[in-house]
């Protein structure tokens, strides 16, 4: 039986600002995996993902360059991780399309992010909308990658990709072709919510820009946006089950823990009586000291739009290096004659 290497793969769409959320929920955790050496890690802009609806051309150009400067500026090496973007690793379309006619669509109308993204507008969304799960599991598959970070929402897709890999491995005969990728989820402190509603998750497509912390937001405007969070008019408890019901003041708490590197219960103990007033002076202090430098990291290596670029070609050439055997098996194991591209 083979044994596979340990292998991280994840991947962020360039779809508008990068936030708060996306720093705290996703790329922290990138970056203390490139610690662990027994993990490889490729980390994916996800651009074929992106035009599953309709992106202007120019924008999801410059978009892609920013997810990748943003990624740089969290602390990834292109040294020790692969960063590249989807589109320039042949092996993830023609491996999504092989996907597509191994997964049945029973499996695809169980998933519950495209009843929530095409909404009352089912009958015209796009079909790459509806098998985005198929290409999520040719990225991960491509690269027989053991392992993925990925958030709650996306825990479905991937029991979808395992469930894929299973299917594959056993009409072929193959039984171990494909790992079943295990999730690395990402504690619940890193789940950071709207600044303007408690019970909804900071987003990039909210159409209130107070409501989140953009990356390339200055430091000016950080602390003006925390200032005018919402919350409630008791002060912060002394202890963790006191914020239950209280959705504002627990986000604000979370986010201090998370930025702070301490558990929520360390903030309480800290601040725990404190009205509003002054807790979020200190949140706002520490929340410019964390983002505003990679904001600032950011802007530096997007005026060289050309050494991004440069990065992300290089990565794509490692990637594929590793994603051209695997996808000339696939074709030998199908039958199929190209022997693929990668």
């Amino acid at each position: 039986m083979t044994t596979h290497a340990p292998r991280v793969f994840s991947g962020m769409q360039p779809t508008g600002n990068l936030t708060l959320g996306n720093y705290l929920g996703a790329l922290v955790n990138f970056v203390a995996l490139q610690e662990r050496e027994e993990f490889e890690r490729l980390y994916c802009v996800v651009d074929l993902h992106a035009i599953t609806t309709f992106q202007e051309p120019a924008t999801l150009t410059q978009a892609t360059r920013e997810v990748a400067a943003a990624y740089i500026a969290s602390g990834l090496d292109p040294d020790r991780s692969i960063l590249f973007n989807q589109s320039r690793v042949s092996a993830h379309a023609e491996l999504g399309w092989i996907f597509t006619c191994v997964a049945r669509m029973g499996w695809l109308n169980r998933m519950t992010q495209f009843k929530e993204k095409a909404g009352k507008n089912r009958e015209n969304a796009s079909v790459g909308l509806f098998s985005y799960p198929t290409l999520m599991a040719a990225d991960i598959l491509a690269y027989r990658a053991t392992h993925v970070p990925v958030g709650e929402d996306q825990k479905q897709h991937l029991e979808l990709t395992r469930d894929i890999a299973q299917k594959f491995n056993n009409d072929f005969g193959r039984p171990d072709f494909f790992p079943l990728p295990e999730p690395l989820i990402q504690p619940e402190t890193a789940r950071i919510m709207s600044l303007r509603n408690g019970e909804n998750k900071m987003s990039k497509s909210d159409p209130s820009d107070m409501s989140r912390i953009n990356l390339t937001d200055g430091a000016d405007l950080i602390a003006q946006k925390i200032r005018k969070a919402k919350t409630d008019p008791e002060p912060l408890p002394s202890e963790p089950e006191g914020l239950a019901g209280r959705p504002e003041a627990q986000n604000l708490v979370g986010i201090f823990a998370a930025l702070s590197k301490v558990s929520v219960a360390d903030v309480l103990a800290e601040h725990g009586g404190q009205g509003f007033g002054a807790f979020k002076p200190a949140l706002a202090d520490l929340t410019v000291a964390s983002v505003a430098p990679i904001g600032e990291a950011m802007r530096r290596l997007l005026e060289a739009p050309d050494e991004i670029d440069s990065i992300l070609a290089d990565g794509a050439e490692r990637a594929a290096a590793l994603a051209r055997p695997v996808l000339r098996e696939v074709y030998d194991t199908l039958g199929l004659t190209g022997g693929g591209s990668a």
